[in-house]
């Protein structure tokens, strides 16, 4: 069965973002490392999943994008967009899942292929946590804190309890955390 990963940039605090969506406080300057770190995430992918808010953003930036590092990886692979509001894709290599999020989480799990990724907001993102339905995370924690924004823990009703797989530093001072959910 594929994997559900997720990868995520993160304050200390815990937030995703600002309040207003703000992520002037994810480091940029990442080295080497860092790149090599994520291609070895995003490698063994073959579906890109995303909140309807995010797609917005991502996609058309990637296809707009296609000198930046990672554009050709995030352009080619298929793209899951999961919505309420949207009757049609706007974009190429990407479909629309309208129907219940673990449902279609479970299609997409037992289909053939490789691994999934899931980007997305805080609302997405914290109905995957909510539900279990991610297999790993890749939390990058920036050296910064910012008090007050969006979580993407914040709808959980019960513990949900991680196993600590590998945690890396780098130059920059982001920390990556790799988690598993806690087998039951």
């Amino acid at each position: 069965m594929r994997k559900l990963k997720f990868q995520v940039q993160m304050t200390v605090d815990g937030y995703i973002a600002g309040i207003n969506g703000e992520l002037d406080w994810a480091a940029r300057d990442w080295d080497d490392k860092l790149k090599k770190y994520v291609g070895e995430i995003t490698e063994p992918i073959d579906c890109i999943i995303l909140g309807r808010k995010l797609a917005q953003g991502f996609i058309p930036h990637w296809a707009s994008h296609p000198e930046q590092e990672g554009a050709d990886k995030f352009n080619s692979t298929k793209k899951v967009v999961f919505t309420k509001t949207l009757e049609k894709s706007e974009w190429d290599n990407t479909v629309l899942a309208k129907g219940d999020l673990v449902e279609e989480i479970a299609k997409l799990k037992k289909q053939d292929g490789k691994d999934i990724i899931a980007y997305g907001g805080a609302t997405f993102v914290s109905a995957l946590i909510k539900h279990g339905l991610i297999d790993e995370f890749h939390l990058f924690i920036n050296p910064t804190a910012i008090g007050n924004g969006m979580s993407i823990f914040k709808e959980l009703d019960s513990k949900q309890n991680l196993v600590l797989v590998k945690s890396t530093s780098f130059d920059c001072g982001i920390v990556v955390l790799n988690y598993e959910p806690q087998q039951k």
